[in-house]
């Protein structure tokens, strides 16, 4: 509860600064970075500097969606000083418009400077993935049609920030694709559209009023939910039919030490219908997806060296 009060009230200095960034999300680029690198593991010797370059990059580019949301998001009234979470530090804080836009294009330009090192050990058609992966950052809130507003946005920001993300941070260790780096991308990518669905449960009525028309806008806050937790048994499944299927051992199963997380976020937000109360859901949402994404990492890690 008083992880929730405090992201309510004015904060100053620092502290603005890094909630304006929405650390909880942050999740959603460092996973799939350690679990595609991970996958490597069988194959190659780890580039310990490429690893912590791509981490970098997916980060910043995160950092930068965030941002480029908060400014827009203001930019079309969807907050006001009573919004709840995160979001709203303009409205909020009274941070300048511009001071935010301007750094969310300063982030993805070292974010793009960070890539021109990793094309340059890697491959450039890492450069061609990664400027597709930006634009997607930018053209979630922004643009004259942004993702945010239709009922793609949970499928965009799985398969930009999580699968893909999965996939370059293999390529860039091995220089190939496997059909394995293909399959166990699956689950993460859920997982983190997974997040941004538990946003959109939390924000519905607030979208809904704004002219929104996000996937749990259209299927209703209850089904919404039901989907949600169809995405987390999903994810758990694919493991399953991983191991029975031979693509992977049976130590990946460990990811099922996250289920009670799973089954804490569906519960939080049952019966729920206002913003402030679904926060801690959100939260318990996004901690599921790391623990699971850590999870399944730790599972490769332990089927390589034992």
């Amino acid at each position: 509860m008083r992880w929730m009060d405090y992201t309510l009230d004015k904060n100053s200095g620092f502290k603005k600064w890094w909630f304006m960034m929405r650390p909880h999300t942050l999740t959603a680029s460092f996973v799939p970075v350690t679990l595609g690198t991970a996958l490597a593991l069988p194959d190659v010797r780890i580039n310990v500097p490429l690893f912590i370059a791509m981490l970098a990059a997916s980060m910043l580019i995160q950092i930068a969606t965030n941002l480029f949301n908060e400014y827009f998001d203001f930019k079309r009234g969807l907050d006001t000083a009573e919004s709840v979470g995160i979001g709203g530090s303009i409205v909020r804080d009274g941070v300048h418009p511009k001071t935010i836009l301007r750094l969310a294009y300063a982030l993805c330009l070292i974010a793009a400077l960070i890539g021109v090192y990793i094309c340059a050990v890697s491959s450039w058609w890492i450069a061609l993935v990664g400027t597709v992966c930006i634009m997607t950052g930018y053209f979630y809130s922004g643009g004259p049609k942004p993702i945010a507003y239709t009922p793609f946005g949970e499928l965009a920001s799985g398969l930009f920030m999580g699968v893909f993300i999965i996939w370059i941070s293999f390529f860039i260790q091995t220089g190939t694709l496997t059909l394995s780096s293909v399959l166990i991308s699956v689950p993460i990518g859920l997982l983190v559209g997974g997040i941004n669905m538990a946003n959109n449960i939390r924000d519905l009525d607030g979208d809904k009023e704004k002219g929104r028309h996000t996937l749990p806008i259209l299927l209703g806050r209850p089904r919404a939910i039901i989907l949600l937790a169809a995405l987390f048994a999903v994810s758990y499944l694919w493991i399953i039919g991983l191991m029975i299927f031979h693509v992977e051992s049976a130590w990946l199963l460990v990811v099922f030490a996250s289920l009670p997380k799973a089954y804490q976020a569906t519960k939080l937000f049952r019966g729920k219908t206002k913003s402030i109360q679904m926060m801690p859901a959100m939260k318990a949402t996004a901690q599921m997806q790391t623990l699971f994404g850590f999870l399944l990492s730790l599972g490769l890690v332990l089927d390589h060296f034992i």
